[in-house]
């Protein structure tokens, strides 16, 4: 069941948090959060002299830290913080600290449901994952790139299996990484490996690998594709077929590949970040048709407006029938929509949110320095100090608007507006 049906959809602006006096009470109150249904507001405060604490809603939680950074809200609005006590660091999620420490925690992951955290660790010179707490037995000289299964019962990483010293290239060359799947690393090592991601199911685990100082492929579940390329880029899982596609430079450009076969066959000056939509139907990349000139193909085919500085947060509506991104031209930022783009433009626009049927699309940008929420191209609210993305209801009806208000001082907010009469 969508989590969002159970959230107060509810026409109205509530006053969640007063920003003013959460900081007139410590000496110092930075890296603020907000619950994804706006009705929890968090900051890392200073409680003492030596001490930090996590302020959620005006009251702080019980645990005080020596350290505290990177608060994030999951999906399921419990908190999560990286904290250390007495020099050994852990994660703390919704005030309770996980029972192992360590060295330093780092890079960590939330699932999509928010029910499963994961983050790096480190003891020692070596390194390896924690799921929930319990971190991988196997571990590691060096790991990068996490990635948390979709259901969050699964973790993989690019991993160093082979030591080598700074000089020891002749080593180096013959592979010395792999990816770390829960825990354990495939049967084969690369020159390097890039960006693994698991598929829909969290079967499988696919990785950009380069197989030579000049040859780049796709490996999935540790076994390369036969075809080898000056370049690839990310890999991507079919949610509807399992198959895996991915940017490869030929000798006629850029072109999109499927499991090692050319699926566009015209190419590009660039391509990459290869999207697809939530049913898996249609597939989308951010393009250059030709050098120093961007935008979007959908399903092999490039929007004929295209922008000169770079496009980017590619995204599908809910059904899959429409295609957003953020674009900027000529120092101007843009959201585009099915190739349009808006004729307000902004000094900065976040990822655009689209309603459930795609009729709607709203975005967080940055206008003379203040925060707005924009619909369709037009300001739905007033100017406020901060805001986070907004969020449509299950139905498509209503939008979610989290921000710090500074209307009658500064006020974190939580406002609920009918979509009937909104830009469109």
């Amino acid at each position: 069941m969508n989590q969002n049906n159970q959230w107060d959809w509810e026409p109205g602006k509530r006053v969640i948090a007063d920003v003013d006096e959460m900081e007139s009470q410590y000496s110092k109150a930075n890296e603020t959060a907000a619950s994804p249904d706006g009705e929890k507001f968090a900051a890392v405060v200073q409680t003492d002299e030596m001490e930090f604490g996590i302020c959620e809603n005006g009251e702080t939680w019980e645990a005080g830290f020596d350290k505290v950074w990177h608060l994030r809200y999951g999906a399921d609005g419990r908190l999560t913080a990286l904290v250390s006590d007495t020099g050994m660091w852990t994660v703390a999620v919704a005030g309770v600290a996980w029972e192992e420490t360590h060295e330093f925690v780092w890079n960590p992951r939330i699932s999509a449901d928010g029910k499963h955290v994961a983050a790096a660790v480190q003891d020692g010179t070596r390194h390896r994952m924690a799921l929930d707490g319990e971190a991988w037995e196997d571990d590691f000289t060096s790991l990068s790139e996490a990635t948390i299964s979709p259901d969050g019962t699964r973790v993989a990483a690019v991993v160093q299996t082979i030591a080598t010293t700074e000089g020891d290239i002749f080593e180096w060359q013959k592979g010395c990484y792999s990816v770390g799947v829960d825990g354990k690393p495939w049967d084969r090592n690369f020159v390097n490996v890039y960006e693994p991601v698991f598929s829909a199911d969290g079967a499988r685990v696919a990785a950009t690998v380069r197989t030579s100082l000049y040859d780049y492929t796709i490996a999935v579940d540790g076994k390369p594709w036969e075809q080898r390329y000056p370049a690839v880029w990310a890999p991507r899982f079919s949610p509807k077929t399992g198959a895996v596609v991915a940017p490869v430079k030929t000798p006629k450009g850029w072109c999109l590949a499927e499991n090692g076969t050319i699926l566009w066959p015209d190419g590009f000056a660039q391509l990459w970040r290869a999207t697809f939509s939530p049913d898996g139907g249609r597939l989308a990349a951010i393009v250059a048709p030709k050098f120093g000139r961007w935008t979007v193909a959908v399903d092999g085919r490039s929007w004929a407006t295209t922008f000169g500085e770079f496009v980017d947060d590619l995204v599908f509506s809910p059904d899959g029938g429409r295609v957003a991104c953020v674009a900027k031209n000529k120092g101007a930022f843009s959201v585009v929509v099915d190739g349009q783009p808006w004729s307000r433009t902004f000094e900065m626009a976040w990822r655009p949110v689209l309603s459930p049927a795609g009729d709607m699309v709203a975005a967080r940008v940055k206008k003379n320095g203040k925060f707005a929420i924009a619909v369709n191209g037009g300001l739905v609210t007033g100017e406020m100090e901060f805001a986070w993305d907004p969020v449509f209801s299950p139905a498509g009806d209503k939008l979610l608007v989290r921000g710090i208000d500074t209307e009658s001082g500064r006020k974190y907010i939580r406002q609920v507006l009918p979509v009937n009469g909104l830009a469109r």
